[in-house]
């Protein structure tokens, strides 16, 4: 009887091992940040408090335990550092089927950098991961320049992403997007077209949302040609290779519908000449140099 009791106890055991190994890896699914050098560890075996041990991670990216020694530990989750801290206590046969627990009591990075295009750029304390909008909020939040293709770049070295936030940023998107400590967040500068010329309002337009601007978009956001305008000159001037090139647009008919509306690119100037009674010949480098004291317009 005692031996099929200790038989029917190895076997709930290890039953047990294996769904607790089962939902750490459920669990690891979900959890994205992960140990970095200089970070503390909270590490308890499941009855044995002689083996609890607080332990700060290595410039190596190991730690130091109880009767295994050194574990590496360094980019992975808690959850996976607990597996492989208990297959050490088992392989060594200093426990059969231990279960552990991994916590990161401190990180040793409490901050992200937030650089770019933000109201206050620099250093935000973060001491846990948190989502983009947050961290964006903390920096005081995008200016009207700002490019809203945003690039995480993570501070365990694992890759950078790049994150589109839209005007109208959804819950999905706080939910899902997040920035952890020592991660850096770099928010450029988005691109600017100029409008010029015999136009409601003259001026630089930034090309926020999803960075696309046609030629009928963008007059419409200079409030219209007056009409005063000669609009079969108009004319777009845009960099190629270090060097503007001219080209004449056909305004009139992109506004008919008989040619197709143009898209612009970043640092494209579009002039649209005054009428012949008011006209007076400007050329490329007069209407490049007014763009140097244009004033520069976003939605809001």
């Amino acid at each position: 009887m005692g031996l099929r009791t200790a038989a029917h106890r190895g076997i709930l055991l290890a039953l047990l091992f294996c769904l607790s190994a089962l939902s750490a890896r459920a669990a690891d699914k979900k959890e994205s940040l992960r140990i970095s050098s200089g970070d503390l560890l909270h590490v308890s075996v499941f009855r044995e408090p002689d083996l609890e041990q607080h332990v700060r991670v290595r410039d190596s990216g190991e730690i130091d335990l109880d009767l295994v020694g050194a574990v590496s530990v360094v980019g992975l989750v808690p959850g996976e550092a607990a597996l492989k801290i208990a297959q050490a206590y088992e392989q060594g046969k200093y426990l059969n089927h231990p279960q552990v627990s991994v916590l990161i009591e401190e990180y040793a990075t409490q901050q992200v950098s937030v650089l770019g295009q933000v109201a206050h750029p620099g250093a935000v304390p973060l001491m846990t991961s948190r989502s983009l909008l947050d961290v964006l909020s903390l920096a005081g939040g995008l200016t009207d320049v700002a490019d809203r293709h945003i690039t995480i770049e993570r501070g365990d070295k694992s890759g950078s992403l790049t994150v589109f936030v839209p005007n109208d940023a959804s819950t999905d998107l706080k939910n899902t997007v997040m920035v952890h400590p020592g991660d850096t967040v770099l928010v450029p500068k988005a691109g600017v077209v100029y409008v010029l010329g015999d136009v409601g309002r003259p001026g630089g337009y930034v090309m926020q949302d999803d960075a696309k601007l046609t030629v009928l978009q963008a007059i419409a956001l200079a409030a219209g040609a007056n009409r005063s305008a000669k609009e079969n000159a108009a004319r777009l001037l845009r960099k190629v290779q270090g060097r503007y090139q001219e080209q004449t647009i056909p305004l009139k008919d992109m506004e008919r519908g008989s040619q197709p509306d143009m898209e612009l690119e970043a640092g494209d100037v579009l002039y649209i000449p005054f009428s012949m009674a008011r006209n007076v010949v400007v050329g490329a480098s007069g209407i490049l140099s007014s763009t140097s004291s244009a004033a520069i317009y976003a939605a809001r």
